[in-house]
């Protein structure tokens, strides 16, 4: 799985729910980051493939029940900083 996630003013990259969720990292959890070809951002523990896999699943399947979805619009959410917004 790739992300493409924008860097806010202060250097701050927002992890997704559910990428947060698949790798089991909540608040307050240390991570790894790493530097080689490009960087690479870890939980500082050990993870189980099969729990990120079934996260995922579990995952798609909420989207998959969402009939009534609306796609903003090319730029429409431009104007909002993500770094201000509250997430679950």
């Amino acid at each position: 799985m790739t992300l493409r996630l924008k860097v806010g003013r202060k250097g701050y990259i927002i992890l997704p729910k559910a990428v947060r969720e698949a790798v089991g990292i909540r608040e307050g959890d240390e991570v790894i980051v790493e530097i080689r070809d490009g960087i690479i951002i870890r939980p500082a523990r050990k993870i189980d493939p099969l729990r990120i896999r079934e996260a995922f699943r579990r995952h798609v399947e909420e989207l998959k029940k969402i009939k009534d979805r609306v796609e903003p619009r090319p730029g429409e959410l431009g104007e909002i900083d993500l770094e201000e917004v509250e997430f679950d």
